[in-house]
């Protein structure tokens, strides 16, 4: 695909916004030209835009949010922990904190935080404010930009607001002699503004671009974002304050204090039936064959640099300087990986079997081999013990010529056990490169780029149309529309290669939060889900659990056993992150959220 233009590519920027060290958004936005010389020429305004996208934090980072959940943990943690065991407070960030650990290795954590998001505000903002001011010959790309600029202070507000509740909304560009102190905004007022810049977004953008600006922000972009936050908004956290922060002064900042909130159902359903109706997306792959195996097109839609799903996506330049890699940061350290965001025996075991069942380790058969005859998206999603993989690199092909993981252990005659190449006791491998959960990642990875040398150069995508479905049909369980749920969830289970749901009522309910945790695994969702739903107190409170596989002395069947692997605990708090305490001494207006005083 041609990228010579595209938004995500790491072209030559002017403005030095992807260094977290660059305070950019406190000195001129174009240090080298006069304000004029930017504001009148369309084409250095273009790349003021680009910068802004930049700033959005893409997945593909060493630590994903998937470690951050109860869908994975970090191999090497780096504060990881300090999220799953409700450590962050006011005073110490971790993750979140742009200064804390190495550069480069928690972006997509500290880039969700309120300095960083409110830096690319700003940018918004100051675009906004310029473009008014001056006239151009070229109208339509001057509402073009316009319009991704809506969406772009859209998309930080979004991230604002799921991450902080009710945040201040800021119109203007302050300037350095300003007093920027603003309070609070409610959260339904924070919510309305999202919609707002979504539905100005939307007006401006178009349908598709050429070639050249692939990964802008389109009309669908805006109305699939639109979606996302209605549907958030309309969920359990929002509804229930006074069950997790009773006595808070200030409920109006972490959700609804009034109104129908079986209308906001509504209008998450619309909006998400909005994009359905352009017309403009479908599924990858949508009708299997006998011939076209499901887990290769499931595989290919994250192998794949454009399918007909995408709604908004990032790409990368292959072997770029820019710090994503993310076959390096999550293959087995028997392929030279780092084995970063490993799988959870909690989320593997949700995969169902293939006839749609549930596995479950107490069924003799699916535990005398529990990984065969799973659902086709375990087989594209998880590498397991005796999964097949990439050839193995010079050096280790004499000891695996076959190129399968090998996450066991074997007895040796003394009684003592010997790893695989890819456990933390290989013969071969970096020992603390390996997994402690006895699974690795395979979603996202290209098994045709030796990643021990070179960068693949897929796409991350923001939002595909999967989600959109699976939208659309929450909001109609939630409505009791069950036959129209039943309809769109079974679309994505068709596409899976399994059978429809045909339940109702919170049955209903549970199976669609099922889908969305498989069908969305790994993709920045639920980290979000848990909180919303408030399901969070459970699944975060038990510890993170890996299998352990022995292969007994004379058996060719190992024995499978659990350990913990991750202490985690859960504190009510954690359903929104505290503002900084440097945040709240520099305004005093601000008011903190609940339970961090």
């Amino acid at each position: 695909m041609k990228k010579t233009l595209c938004a995500w590519a790491m072209i030559a920027m002017l403005l030095p916004l992807n260094s977290c060290n660059d305070d950019f958004l406190d000195k001129q936005p174009l240090n080298e030209y006069s304000g004029n010389a930017v504001w009148n020429d369309l084409a250095l305004m273009q790349t003021f835009v680009n910068n802004i996208y930049n700033n959005l934090p893409h997945g593909f980072t060493e630590l994903m949010m998937a470690s951050l959940s109860d869908e994975a943990i970090l191999t090497f943690d780096g504060g990881s922990s300090n999220v799953t065991k409700s450590l962050i407070t006011p005073s110490d960030y971790s993750v979140f904190d742009p200064n804390f650990g190495l550069s480069g290795v928690h972006p997509r954590a500290w880039k969700m935080s309120w300095d960083w998001v409110y830096k690319s505000v700003r940018a918004c903002n100051l675009f906004l404010e310029e473009v008014e001011k001056h006239s151009y010959e070229d109208q339509a790309l001057k509402n073009r930009l316009t319009g991704e600029v809506y969406f772009l202070r859209a998309y930080h507000y979004h991230n604002l607001v799921l991450m902080y509740g009710g945040v201040p909304i800021i119109k203007k560009a302050y300037g350095l002699n300003e007093d920027p102190l603003a309070s609070r905004n409610s959260f339904e007022e924070s919510i309305q503004f999202i919609i707002e810049d979504c539905d100005k977004a939307a007006a401006l953008l178009p349908q598709a671009y050429g070639a050249a600006d692939k990964g802008r922000a389109t009309k669908g972009a805006a109305l699939a974002l639109k979606s996302r936050i209605l549907l958030y908004a309309a969920s359990d956290l929002y509804h229930n304050q006074a069950s997790w922060a009773p006595g808070y002064a200030h409920p109006e900042l972490i959700g609804y204090v009034g109104g129908d909130r079986a209308g906001r159902w509504r209008k998450a359903k619309e909006a998400a039936k909005a994009v359905i109706d352009l017309n403009a997306y479908d599924l990858f792959k949508k009708e299997p064959t006998a011939a076209d195996p499901v887990a290769k097109n499931y595989e290919g839609i994250f192998l794949s640099k454009e399918t007909s799903e995408d709604i908004f996506v990032r790409f990368f330049i292959q072997n770029s300087g820019e710090g994503y890699n993310p076959g390096r940061y999550n293959n087995p350290n028997g392929y030279f990986g780092y084995g970063g965001n490993t799988p959870t025996s909690q989320l593997v075991d949700e995969f169902q079997m293939k006839d749609g069942t549930a596995f479950d380790w107490n069924n003799p058969v699916h535990k005398a081999d529990p990984y065969a005859n799973r659902e086709p998206r375990f087989y594209a999603n998880i590498l397991f013990e005796g999964a097949k993989w990439q050839t193995r690199q010079i050096g280790a092909q004499t000891l695996d010529p076959v190129g399968v993981i090998q996450v066991g252990y074997y007895e040796q005659a003394d009684g003592s056990f010997t790893g695989g190449l890819d456990t933390r006791n290989s013969t071969f491998a970096a020992k603390e490169d390996g997994t402690y959960t006895g699974y690795y990642l395979r979603k996202f990875i290209d098994p045709a780029v030796n990643t021990q040398f070179f960068k693949q150069d897929l796409p991350w995508r923001f939002i595909r149309y999967a989600e959109v479905l699976l939208n659309y049909a929450e909001a109609c369980i939630e409505l009791g529309e069950t036959a129209e749920a039943q309809k769109y969830l079974n679309m994505i289970r068709r596409r899976a290669g399994l059978p429809a749901i045909i339940s109702s009522g919170q049955a209903l309910r549970e199976q669609l939060r099922h889908e969305r945790k498989i069908e969305l695994m790994y993709e920045d969702q639920r980290y979000f889900d848990i909180r919303r739903w408030m399901i969070a107190p459970k699944v975060l409170s038990s510890n993170a659990l890996g299998v352990d596989i022995r292969y007994k002395k004379g058996k060719v069947k190992p024995e499978f056993s659990f350990v913990s692997v991750r202490d985690r605990n859960w504190k009510d708090r954690s359903y929104f992150l505290p503002i900084k305490l440097d945040e709240m001494n520099r305004n005093n207006l601000l008011v903190q959220n609940p339970l961090y005083q």
